[in-house]
C-alpha cells in the first residue's frame, strides 16, 4: 500500500482543521523568536523594546533606538529535521511612532513522497518517488505609537498566515494582534492580545493528490475543505530592573499566558481558562555582555509511570557592540519530553 509515515503525519495535522476551533491552531506562532527571547523562556511581553517586539508585543516597537533595525534568527528542531527562521525590519517614522514588517517560517523540507512508488503492475519503482515540503508562514505588518499618557504605548499587528503541505493542501489565514506597554522608572508592564478577532485559516485540499491506489482498490483520503479558527489569548507581563552596581544590572520578568479554549496541560487550569507562567532573568555587564536564564513550558505529563510535572529551563548569552547585537540560546534543557535541546542564534543591526 502506498502509504508512508510522512503522509500519516500530514493527515493527523490536517485533521485538526475539521473542528471549528482547533486548540493548537497556528501554534508555530507560540514558539518564539530571537535567541534573547528563548534565553528568557519567552518572558518578553513587558520588556520587548526592539524590532522583535513586533512578535512579542508590538507596543514595544516605540522603544526602537535607531532609525532602522533589522533582525534575523535561525533555529532547528528534532536534530535538524524542522527549521524555524525569522527576519524582521523596523523603521522609526518619528519620535512617537514605528513601523515594522516580519516574516516567520517553520517547516520540514525534503520529505519523501511515496504515494506513486508502485506502478500499475504492482512493482516498486523508486524513480517515481518525489519529495515535498511542509511549511507554516506568517507575514506580520506592525505599527506602534506612544500615547498621551507618559510611559504608555500601544501597537497592533496585521498578520497573514500561509500553510502549505506540498501539493496536497494549503491554507490562507488572517488575524490581528494588539499590545500595550507601560514604563515607569524601573518598572515595565505589558499586555499582548493575540488573535483578538480570531484568526481564520481556510484550508483547500487537492483531491487528485489525495488518492492512494493499492493493488486491488483505491482509497480516497479525507479532502473536505474547511475553516480553522485560532481563538484569542492574553499574555500579561511584568518586569523590573535592578541596578546592582555601576557595571551590573539585573532584569527579571514574569509572564502569564492565558488561553480561553478550556483545560490544557498547564500549571493553572480550569474548564474555562488555562494559565502558563514563565519567567526570565538577564544579567547585563556594562551593556556589553548579557547572561540569561529562563524557565517555562511547565506541563502536567502522563506517561507509563503515571503523571508528573515537566518544565523547560533555558540559558542564553548576548553580546552588544555599537550597532551590532549577537545572541545565542540553548533551549529545551532537561525537558522530560526527550526532544533534546536546540541551539538558537539571532543577529540584530541598528542603523
Amino acid at each position: 500500500m502506498r502509504f508512508t509515515i510522512f503522509l500519516a503525519f500530514f493527515l493527523f495535522t490536517c485533521r485538526l482543521s475539521y473542528g471549528q476551533a482547533a486548540k493548537y491552531s497556528n501554534d508555530f506562532l507560540s514558539i518564539g523568536i530571537s535567541a534573547k527571547g528563548h534565553g528568557m523562556a519567552n518572558a518578553m511581553t513587558a520588556q520587548a523594546n526592539d524590532v522583535t517586539a513586533a512578535f512579542w508585543n508590538p507596543a514595544g516597537l516605540c522603544q526602537v533606538q535607531g532609525n532602522y533595525e533589522i533582525s534575523l534568527m535561525h533555529n532547528e528542531y528534532f536534530a535538524g529535521i524542522a527549521k524555524f527562521d525569522y527576519i524582521g525590519a523596523a523603521y522609526k517614522i518619528d519620535t512617537n511612532s514605528t513601523f515594522s514588517f516580519s516574516t516567520i517560517r517553520f517547516g520540514v523540507d525534503d520529505i519523501p513522497n511515496t504515494t506513486d512508488l508502485m506502478d500499475s503492475e504492482g512493482n516498486f519503482d523508486y524513480n517515481r518517488m518525489s519529495r515535498f515540503s511542509v511549511g507554516d508562514y506568517a507575514f506580520i505588518t506592525s505599527y506602534a505609537r506612544k500615547l498621551p499618557v507618559k510611559g504608555l504605548s500601544a501597537g497592533v499587528n496585521a498578520k497573514v498566515i500561509y500553510r502549505n503541505v506540498g501539493k496536497f493542501a494549503k491554507a490562507y489565514g488572517f488575524g490581528i494582534d494588539a499590545g500595550l506597554q507601560y514604563r515607569h522608572k524601573n518598572l515595565e508592564l505589558g499586555a499582548m492580545f493575540k488573535d483578538i478577532t480570531g484568526t481564520f485559516n481556510a484550508w483547500n485540499f487537492n483531491e487528485e493528490e489525495l488518492i492512494i491506489e493499492t493493488n486491488d482498490s483505491i482509497f480516497n483520503l479525507p479532502s473536505e475543505n474547511s475553516l480553522e479558527i485560532t481563538l484569542p489569548r492574553l499574555i500579561l507581563g511584568a518586569a523590573y530592573n535592578f541596578k546592582i552596581s555601576p557595571s551590573l544590572k539585573l532584569k527579571g520578568e514574569i509572564d502569564l499566558d492565558i488561553t480561553f479554549d478550556g483545560k490544557r496541560h498547564s500549571l493553572i487550569r480550569t474548564n474555562l481558562i488555562s494559565i502558563d507562567p514563565y519567567c526570565g532573568l538577564e544579567l547585563a555587564f556594562k551593556n556589553l555582555i548579557y547572561a540569561r536564564a529562563g524557565l517555562g513550558n511547565i506541563q502536567d505529563i502522563m506517561d507509563f509511570d503515571g503523571t508528573h510535572w515537566s518544565m523547560q529551563p533555558n540559558i542564553g548569552l548576548g553580546i552588544h557592540y555599537k550597532m551590532l547585537t549577537f545572541d545565542y540560546a540553548l533551549a529545551n534543557l532537561g525537558n522530560s519530553s526527550g526532544l533534546g535541546y536546540s541551539n538558537v542564534f539571532s543577529f540584530k543591526i541598528k542603523i
